[in-house]
């Protein structure tokens, strides 16, 4: 059985006023059926010794929806109230006095913000909005103001008046909390806004219309009988807190790290040998960031530079993606097992873990359903964008404080803890900016361009909000600011800074992958996702058409909700801002130009691929379904139910991912396995592959990081300086002999080689310092092998399954 709404009565000694009450509430109900659809009316004699049972009965015969339950003796309003929500079947459950002090019709300011999202809505006269029609005396207000203050220290801080008695809950949340109370007087209020609290559950205060009624059953002993319960309360609250996760939540975030196991189950099979297939050259490059930096932090040198790579210039490590909040932490990890374990760890781990943190996030602020939420948090980790960047990727994979820092701004917003809140704003955010700052600069920029739409659709919230908000982020600012300064000095202004970087005039989305499906994705077709995008890591949106015409029917059906809105324009800003500067109208030849061009070349967003703009959608498309299969679950009509999983079921289907591929990994020499580079390299020297390492082919990272960081290379895959104007590139700043070696490794013809040629290398070489020249085998090694003979007048040496050229100091 289910039903759209139940108000719930208490009533003890109120004959003379139930009556009308009732008929109030039937006709104001009765007046829009649309409106409230199927509704019952509990009203629950708590041992009445007058005749408030017959008035009860006077009223059913008249409306059958309204029933009687009866307590054979007096046990006080919150004994009552759980007769009466217990024995509920109504969607929403609104309790309310018999006195009706708070009109019924401010039933619809509460109903609206359950539509938000809310799990309880409660009347409140400390509102700066309510209207007090009648006061109570003076005392009696003077008092009640006392134990709301004493309330919100010990129980619900925040909340400014919990005992008005107008409140409306999620009806399966409702009964939940009033199954585990156990306070049978006035205190009930406090002890269920508790557990709603303890739960994570969103309750909002709403100003209203309220007027006091003679007749209270409130004494003065009830004020101390209200302090005994507080006790009670604050000592069960303490239990609860200490209480391990439910199982359920450690049952969906079990499932999410089987999903990324699964689609890393080839990697794991064997990680010494694999390697992932689409990483380019990224899991060399990411090793290698996690090696140094355990080998940085045993050796107690500085974190943020290198001259492991790059030599003799180094690479300034702020100033590139080495994810320091956790590679640092990992160090003991990366020391014991390498940094292969701690690469395929933080992928995997970190996968679910953003997964975790996005279901806990929809499931505390938009949905109900556990099962909707989590899958949301699904979608939001998992999406075709996402696995994108899994394999290459982990401060794009690893957002897991995305969703903190989100859930810290909403309860700024909520105003109950400004200081906690914005200092711990400040240390989430300066965390993550030791896990990804691109990451972190999109997601302000999503949760902006949401805060802005859901103040245009809910001007009195934002009104509310923006104060507390505000001062929030300044305490967060200035928390986190004196924790990242000197790093992000460091990356900007220190040793191998660069102030942007190039990525072509491609990097935006084509309109059509937005609707395409990913190559790795159930029914994607790599031949034509690949020319969508940069490469196979950067498919930044490829969410199939089928989930954008279900997000759309879902924004159509619940526009009405000011969260929707905010959300569907959210999506579409960060779609058109991911098809960059210019837009290229599909089979045409048309260029438009895009919102992108606005901030293509200020501060920090220069250095944005702005296709992944795109990869803002994931959680929001993820919270669109989150709250079109809460309202599914909740729906009595089986039909509709089986349409809607159904048009779910289809629409996710297409852009399942498929476990990522992996190949077999290059070989690393015996020469530099076992050591015989020692023979070769003195210090302050360097090992120099042929050709230099850079991202196109960074083998040469893998050597290093494979056998304890012993000796320094040249060249790199980083991102450092070029140019009097120190502009960002991929790789080190070009040389003639590692621009030869380049050309030659991929199928250029080796030029006459005189004089000139030979001049040039040894000055480069004696500006790498170089100790040893080494080529392993590999395509056109040949033509490589020639092209250093004659550049250095003399062939080499093989030595350790390498060819060598000692070319040290005498």
């Amino acid at each position: 059985m289910s039903t759209d709404l139940t108000v719930v009565v208490p009533a003890y000694n109120e004959e003379r006023r139930l009556g009308p009450t009732l008929e109030a509430i039937r006709v104001y109900l009765g007046a829009d059926p649309g409106r409230w659809g199927d509704w019952e009316l509990i009203v629950v004699d708590d041992g009445s010794t007058d005749g408030t049972a017959q008035a009860v009965r006077a009223a059913s015969a008249r409306e059958p929806r309204i029933q009687l339950v009866t307590s054979e003796r007096n046990r006080g309003k919150g004994h009552a109230l759980r007769l009466g929500v217990l024995a509920s079947y109504g969607r929403r459950v609104l309790v309310t006095d018999a006195d009706l002090a708070t009109p019924v019709d401010e039933l619809e300011r509460l109903d609206k913000e359950l539509a938000e999202g809310r799990a309880a809505a409660i009347a409140s006269r400390a509102h700066p909005e309510s209207s007090i029609e009648r006061h109570q005396h003076r005392l009696r207000e003077w008092l009640g103001r006392m134990g709301n203050r004493l309330i919100r220290a010990v129980a619900v801080p925040g909340i400014r008046d919990t005992q008005c008695g107008f409140k409306l809950f999620d009806g399966d949340k409702a009964r939940a909390a009033f199954a585990a109370s156990r306070l049978d007087g006035w205190g009930i209020d406090v002890e269920i806004l508790q557990f709603f609290r303890l739960q994570g559950w969103p309750v909002e205060e709403v100003p209203v219309r309220w007027a006091h009624q003679a007749g209270s059953k409130v004494g003065p002993a009830d004020y101390v009988g209200v302090l005994g319960e507080l006790i009670r309360l604050k000592a069960r609250a303490v239990r609860l807190r200490a209480r391990a996760p439910r199982r359920g939540d450690l049952v969906v975030a079990g499932l999410f790290l089987l999903v990324s196991v699964l689609l890393y189950h080839g990697l794991w099979a064997d990680l010494d040998r694999r390697y992932l297939a689409d990483s380019m050259q990224d899991q060399n490059q990411w090793e290698w960031f996690f090696a140094v930096t355990a080998d940085n932090v045993s050796h107690l040198r500085n974190p943020l530079f290198t001259t492991l790579q790059n030599y003799p210039d180094g690479v300034n490590l702020m100033a590139n993606t080495v994810m320091l909040g956790l590679s640092v932490p990992l160090t003991p990890v990366t020391l014991a097992f390498g940094p292969t374990v701690t690469w395929a760890l933080v992928l995997t781990v970190g996968l679910a873990a953003t997964a975790v943190s996005w279901y806990r996030l929809i499931g505390k602020w938009l949905v109900r359903n556990r099962w909707a939420a989590a899958l949301g948090g699904a979608v939001a980790a998992f999406a075709p964008p996402m696995v994108s960047h899994a394999n290459a990727h982990p401060n794009f994979v690893v957002l897991f404080m995305i969703p903190v820092i989100t859930d810290r701004a909403l309860r700024l917003c909520e105003g109950r803890h400004v200081v906690r809140d914005g200092v711990l704003l400040g240390l989430f955010s300066a965390y993550q900016i030791f896990l990804g700052e691109e990451p972190l600069l999109l997601a302000a920029m999503g949760m902006l361009l949401f805060a802005l739409s859901y103040a245009l659709a809910r001007r009195d919230a934002a009104r509310t909000a923006a104060r507390p908000l505000l001062k929030g982020l300044g305490i967060g600012a200035a928390v986190a600011l004196p924790l990242v300064a000197f790093p992000l000095y460091w990356q900007f202004f220190g040793p191998q800074s660069y102030h942007s970087v190039l990525h072509g005039d491609h990097a935006g989305n084509s309109p059509l992958a937005l609707l395409e499906f990913s190559g790795r994705s159930l029914f994607g077709d790599e031949t034509t996702a690949d020319p969508l995008a940069l490469n196979r890591t950067e498919q930044n949106a490829f969410y199939g058409w089928p989930l954008i015409a279900l997000a759309f029917a879902i924004t159509v059906r619940l526009w009405r909700h000011a969260v929707v809105k905010a959300l569907a324009f959210t999506a579409v800003a960060a779609a058109l801002l991911s098809l960059g500067p210019k837009i290229r109208i599909p089979y045409t030849d048309v260029i438009l130009p895009g919102p992108w061009r606005a901030l293509a070349h200020q501060p920090l967003f220069e250095s944005v691929i702005e296709g992944r703009v795109a990869i803002v959608c994931a959680p929001v498309l993820g919270m669109l379904l989150a709250m079109a299969c809460d309202r599914l679950a909740a729906t009595p009509l089986r039909t509709d139910q089986l349409l809607g999983f159904s048009a779910v079921a289809l629409a996710l289907l297409p852009i399942v991912p498929t476990p990522l591929p992996t190949r077999d990994r290059a070989e690393v020499p015996a020469f530099i396995t076992e050591g015989m580079w020692r023979d070769y390299v003195r210090d302050g020297e360097s090992v120099v592959p042929v050709p230099l390492p850079d991202p196109g082919s960074a083998d040469a990272l893998h050597w290093q990081s494979s056998t304890g960081l012993g000796f320094h290379i040249p060249g790199g895959y980083f991102n450092g300086p070029w140019g009097p104007d120190r502009t960002g590139i991929y790789g080190a700043s070009p040389r003639h002999t590692s621009n030869l070696l380049r050309d030659i490794r991929y199928g250029a013809q080796v030029p006459a080689i005189g004089p000139q040629w030979q001049e040039q290398a040894r000055y480069d070489l004696t500006y790498w310092k170089a100790g040893v020249i080494v080529l392993a085998p590999q395509d056109n090694d040949a033509a490589l092998h020639r092209t250093v003979q004659l550049l250095l007048g003399r062939p080499g040496k093989w030595v350790g399954g390498a060819w060598v050229w000692d070319v040290g100091r005498p």
